[in-house]
């Protein structure tokens, strides 16, 4: 089994499939995979937690799987996503400077993907 720790940082639906189906799928698989949303990803968090959004399915199986681990603090609040990661019941994740700490993942033994 492997750990993987994915890393979007864009904020189009279309690239943010791939992370949702690749999470999904990693587990499946055996694999333990999580995802940290960075960046403008954040952004997603309210769209996706809305009925008829084309993520909202993967989005709710893959969060109430426990597949994502947190949102960036700081890119949240700039880009004024927090209320809606809150609202979700997602952590902000502070570790470096505000940000979410990728060495804090690859010490516990996670491979970082980023996307």
């Amino acid at each position: 089994m492997s750990k993987f720790a994915l890393f979007p940082f864009r904020g189009e639906p279309l690239c943010f499939i791939h992370v949702l189906l690749n999470v999904l799928d990693m587990n499946e698989r055996g694999h333990e995979a999580i995802i940290v949303l960075e960046g403008e990803s954040v952004t997603l968090v309210a769209k996706m937690a809305q009925e008829g959004h084309m993520l909202h399915p993967l989005y709710v199986k893959a969060k109430d799987k426990g597949h994502i681990a947190g949102a960036c603090k700081a890119c949240s609040a700039k880009l004024k996503a927090t209320d809606a990661v809150l609202a979700e019941g997602l952590p902000l994740l502070e570790g470096m400077s505000g940000h979410p700490s990728m060495a804090e993942y690859v010490e516990k033994g996670y491979a970082i993907v980023t996307f």
